[in-house]
């Protein structure tokens, strides 16, 4: 990629799947990060920093300073590491407005009392076609729901972090049935992008390697974009729609779904401590009738 006014450094995650980015401006230096994310054992219970330690040293190394963590959503596949960024370098944390949307319908799943569903856990809520600056460097905000109703993509110039509406092109694209999902409207985020030039580049959240592809990749163009496995046999709303929908039902969920969720709603911060200093996540447990007296 050629930008002679930012420098993208790229992070994969192989346990999650996810690449996590560090943008900065290069005439100022100041930097963000995309996606980071909070390394989790669920076997365990245990976390560690190691993967956003990276970012940061990256970053002490090149000389920036980080102002912000960004989320393109609240995801369901990892835990988000932008609180411990904020730690160490008092960055903001900032999300797409409709995160408040996401925290009203897991509020009453996870029986979560001490989360406020008007996203004030965030430090920025951003609205579509919003701009904010990194430096010297315009950031537009576009609105991308359907993966969930919160997805936000950043785009600076011919450049867009598109968070999980799209994959590589030999994938395909997000799955649309979690809570607030909505296949028609990630048909209209998806077409949204593909308005975009040609030569745009996009930089995917996550990679699978599908189809024995040897190495993992992140960058593709609006013009690559047009040949999704998902979208030349579907370029349709009402094919793509059932595609999507019966592609969906065959998935199963993510297998960090219920500690994710729960952690980023709340901008990646832990439910508080009980009176033995442990933070607890919540596991619902849904019994039939007849099971009640099994489990209680």
């Amino acid at each position: 990629m050629k930008n002679d006014k930012i420098d993208i450094k790229a992070f994969f995650d192989e346990a999650t799947n996810t690449i996590s980015y560090l943008v900065a401006d290069l005439a100022t230096k100041k930097a963000m990060v995309i996606d980071p994310v909070l390394d989790y054992e669920p076997a365990s219970g245990e976390v560690d920093t190691r993967s956003v330690e990276k970012i940061l040293n990256t970053a002490s190394d090149k000389g920036y300073d980080i102002i912000y963590a960004l989320e393109t959503h609240a995801h369901a596949d990892h835990l988000s590491g932008a609180p411990y960024i904020k730690a160490k370098t008092g960055a903001k944390i900032g999300i797409g407005e409709h995160i408040t949307q996401v925290q009203k319908i897991f509020r009453p799943v996870f029986n979560a009392t001490d989360l406020k569903t008007d996203g004030s856990d965030f430090d920025l809520l951003f609205k579509d076609g919003e701009i904010f600056k990194l430096g010297e460097t315009e950031i537009e905000v576009l609105y991308t729901p359907g993966h969930t109703p919160a997805d936000i993509s950043y785009k600076i110039d011919d450049v867009v972090f598109v968070g999980d509406t799209v994959f590589m092109p030999d994938y395909g694209t997000a799955r649309a049935d979690f809570p607030g999902g909505d296949a028609s409207k990630l048909y209209a985020s998806i077409q949204k992008l593909l308005e975009l030039p040609d030569e745009t580049i996009l930089f995917m959240c996550h990679d699978y390697k599908p189809d024995g592809r040897t190495e993992y990749v992140w960058e593709t163009t609006v013009g690559a974009q047009r040949k999704n496995i998902h979208l030349v046999d579907n370029a349709n709303e009402d094919d793509f729609i059932a595609m999507r929908e019966t592609r969906d039902a065959t998935l199963s969920a993510p297998k960090l779904l219920l500690p994710s969720i729960q952690v980023n709603i709340r901008a990646g911060r832990f439910p508080k401590a009980e009176q033995n200093g442990v933070h607890y996540l919540v596991i619902p447990v849904k019994a039939k009738q007849f099971d009640e007296q099994i489990i209680s």
